[in-house]
């Protein structure tokens, strides 16, 4: 197939087909006489494959040692969990992260609804904003 249906097939741009053979996820195609790429069946499935391990969260990189692996005949399961564990402690800090400042944000607001804001009168700062203010400051 060329490089047009592959990209069809596989849900990608033929620019992503190019930018994966530029990086070595993908192998570079024999070429007809006209010049033009001819990839088969085992192109189309490690595009998807790619495809796939992108859309669980891993990065090219991951991906590449995942398909290196593969290409000398290594298992991968242990290496693909340990990198999907990685990855899951990873979103466990963030959705933490997020969480706090989350709760530092609802206190603001709280606090915003009891200010009055004809006694804002610094220049220089907002009273909602003013972190040196305890958060059940009145101001």
């Amino acid at each position: 197939m060329q490089i047009g249906e592959l990209a069809s097939r596989g849900g990608v741009t033929a620019k992503t087909i190019r930018y994966y053979e530029s990086i070595g996820l993908l192998a570079a195609p024999e070429r007809r006489a006209n010049g033009y790429r001819a990839y088969g069946e085992p192109a189309l499935e490690r595009l998807r494959f790619i495809r796939d391990a992108q859309a669980s969260g891993m990065s090219l990189a991951e991906t590449g040692d995942i398909l290196r692996m593969k290409d000398h005949g290594e298992r991968t399961c242990e290496h693909s969990r340990a990198m999907l564990d990685r990855h899951l402690h990873e979103i466990d800090a963030q959705i933490a992260s997020l969480l706090a400042a989350k709760a530092e944000l609802t206190a603001l607001s709280r606090r915003a609804e009891s200010l009055d804001p004809t006694a804002c009168t610094d220049p220089n700062r907002c009273q909602v904003l003013a972190l040196d203010l305890p958060l059940d400051s009145k101001v």
